[in-house]
């Protein structure tokens, strides 16, 4: 299964965000799946990539040019694809992925893993999106769904699309009650 990771570019100022991007890297790899994330070298981004790949796993980088004539770029991957824009960069993401997971980043993190729920929601996907709860980052926007629920612009059931956890148990119960997906490979 190929699974779309977005997370932040900066490494936070808590350690659990560097052992949980550490920790979804080693399982990525330890249960044959596929890395594809924005393809840098910096930030939980980098440490993610850095773990799939010390556990033997494969990762595919979709990065824009722009960001590569900045040097950003993860000099190791298993293929890196260069695009664009950072528009055909999440679009590509989304279509490699299986499954898209967010860690704590910025706000692009919070664009790309919104793109992708709203995406579902719509029906362009019926992959699983989950929001990688570690410490508690996410909470605020767990309650901000829970407020779109009750201020009826978001039903329980499309909520329901979507798990805040930090449990990899539950992101692989999660994963599983999906019906059987197709893997893609770039």
């Amino acid at each position: 299964m190929n699974i779309s990771v977005y997370c932040g570019a900066s490494l936070g100022n808590n350690d659990l965000y560097v052992e949980a991007a550490k920790s979804l890297g080693k399982w990525i790899a330890k249960n044959g799946h596929t890395l594809v994330y924005g393809g840098g070298k910096a930030g939980l981004m980098g440490v993610v990539a850095d773990e799939v790949l010390l556990h033997n796993g494969e990762v595919i980088g979709i990065i824009p040019t722009f960001l590569v004539d900045r040097e950003l770029s993860h000099p190791n991957l298993t293929h890196l694809a260069i695009v664009n824009s950072m528009s055909e960069r999440k679009n590509k993401m989304i279509e490699l992925g299986n499954c898209y997971i967010a860690l704590p980043g910025g706000p692009g993190t919070l664009e790309e893993i919104s793109e992708a729920i709203s995406w579902a929601r719509i029906g362009q996907h019926q992959n699983p999106c989950i929001v990688f709860n570690i410490g508690g980052y996410y909470d605020k926007l767990k309650d901000f769904y829970d407020d779109m629920v009750t201020s009826g612009f978001l039903t329980e059931a499309d909520k329901k699309a979507m798990l805040f956890t930090d449990s990899f148990n539950e992101i692989e119960q999660y994963i599983s009650n999906y019906a059987p997906l197709i893997v893609r490979t770039y």
